[in-house]
């Protein structure tokens, strides 16, 4: 029969519990001041190095709630490293542009005038279908729609759109027109290029090059408005 005392308990009693139950409230409350010591910024919007003073919180906090051979002390020890770490580092992103750059890194346009930054997607580990899918969620069905994308260091991204009359023939990321991307242009007509989406007027042929990225799959272009 299986002991089932220990496996609710491990190798602890139950007079143990009792402690865990004050360890996790005293853990509790230095978190909640430890966080509220990073700042709202520090809380609401994560940056690469907010992120690791997070986790370095948490795994702090985790061994002195559950093992009786941790002591509080060193925990409370390593959150004011951490704390203290924290706020050495903001203070010299906020004199330094060279460190802010190396620590948080720089914003990145992924889309311009209707079309992909290729030299920039190759900075950045974003899939492609995840990328359309936050574009579809913005209501965007081309990107001739688009004027401007920009992904921020938080990995948010800042889209700019062109007017209602502005728009422009573009490649269409909506996955039944996106898949029905060939190497033969069948018709004679507007194309985008699948890959870096530029777009040409293309005449009827087996395959035709694209002078900016060299791929050869294109996508019938379509300039419809957003829907907002």
């Amino acid at each position: 029969m299986p002991d089932f005392e220990k496996m609710l308990l491990g190798d602890e009693n139950w007079a143990f519990i009792p402690e865990i139950m004050i360890r996790t409230f005293i853990m509790y409350i230095i978190i909640l001041f430890s966080l509220r010591l990073l700042g709202k910024r520090g809380v609401k919007q994560l940056s690469v190095f907010e992120l690791v003073v997070i986790i370095s919180l948490g795994s702090a906090a985790g061994d002195p709630m559950f093992y009786k051979e941790v002591g509080l002390g060193s925990a409370i020890l390593v959150f004011a490293v951490v704390v203290g770490a924290y706020k050495l580092t903001s203070y010299l992103v906020a004199k330094s542009n060279k460190i802010e750059k190396i620590i948080e890194g720089t914003s990145t346009c992924l889309i311009k005038d209707g079309e992909f930054s290729i030299e920039n997607f190759k900075k950045e580990p974003l899939a492609q279908d995840e990328f359309f899918s936050e574009l579809r969620q913005k209501s965007i069905s081309h990107l001739g729609q688009v004027k401007l994308t920009i992904i921020e260091t938080s990995g948010e991204l800042s889209i700019f759109y062109y007017a209602d009359e502005d728009i422009k023939y573009g490649l269409p990321i909506l996955p039944d027109l996106f898949e029905q991307q060939s190497d033969e242009i069948k018709k004679e007509g507007l194309y985008s290029c699948s890959f870096c989406g530029h777009t040409l007027k293309l005449k009827q042929s087996r395959q035709q090059i694209c002078p900016k990225c060299e791929k050869t799959k294109w996508v019938k272009s379509i300039n419809e408005k957003r829907i907002t």
